[in-house]
């Protein structure tokens, strides 16, 4: 049986599971739930509907920047050609490399979150697919982590670009800041990352894209969000 901590039994939360609320209405009492020593992240996890007429099971995977930042420190390692090496030492890339990185890669060392991979070096991690693929570190054009101009590239992974995908149940989960950010920028992020989300409904599905969010800190208690008028 879960056991409930003290701390936790004691945090405001919503009166019944059913409750909705707006983000407003709620975000400064999660805010205040976020108690414990270290800067809490704000969590949004939703529920999307699968289910199209016709092409089978709709997937959710893009990138979205939040205009405000995720708050999270994200460690980028930079594969490239060695003509490009400085360029991307230079970008703010935490790790970089040519061939040398790719042999690092291969012995296990992944010490880092995202990999920017140039065009004509992906040919030569094909085999490290299996490695980099179930961590989510393999390089892909379509979420801006194949590209030819390393500067931007790292530019937009350190400042809030975030990806985001839905399991094989329909639930997505992303953080769209922290405690200690201001709430009007936590509200901003929210709001764009839910309009940005909405344009990715395929046509071929009947209602909404978003079938429910729930919103809560890292350590806190969870509500429920009114999806109507976002």
């Amino acid at each position: 049986m879960k056991k409930i901590s003290k701390r936790y039994k004691k945090l405001s939360g919503p009166e019944k599971k059913s409750d909705k609320f707006k983000f407003t209405d709620v975000i400064e009492k999660i805010k205040q739930n976020a108690n414990t020593k270290f800067d809490e992240s704000i969590d949004l996890s939703m529920r999307i509907n699968l289910k199209q007429t016709k092409g089978g099971d709709f997937n959710l995977r893009t990138v979205i920047k939040l205009p405000s930042g995720s708050g999270k420190k994200i460690k980028v390692a930079v594969l490239c050609d060695p003509d490009k090496v400085e360029e991307a030492k230079s970008s703010g890339a935490d790790i970089f490399g040519s061939q040398d990185l790719i042999d690092k890669m291969s012995a296990g060392e992944l010490n880092f979150d995202k990999l920017i991979c140039t065009p004509s070096m992906m040919s030569k991690i094909g085999k490290l697919g299996k490695v980099l693929g179930p961590k989510g570190l393999m390089p892909n054009p379509k979420l801006g982590t194949v590209t030819q101009n390393i500067k931007d590239g790292v530019k937009d992974l350190k400042s809030g670009m975030i990806e985001v995908k839905n399991d094989k149940d329909g639930n997505v989960g992303v953080s769209i800041g922290k405690k200690s950010f201001p709430t009007n920028k936590l509200e901003q992020n929210f709001k764009h990352l839910i309009e940005n989300i909405r344009k990715e409904r395929p046509d071929t599905m009947k209602g909404e894209l978003v079938k429910s969010i729930y919103l809560t800190s890292t350590m806190g208690k969870s509500f429920q969000i009114n999806t109507k008028g976002i």
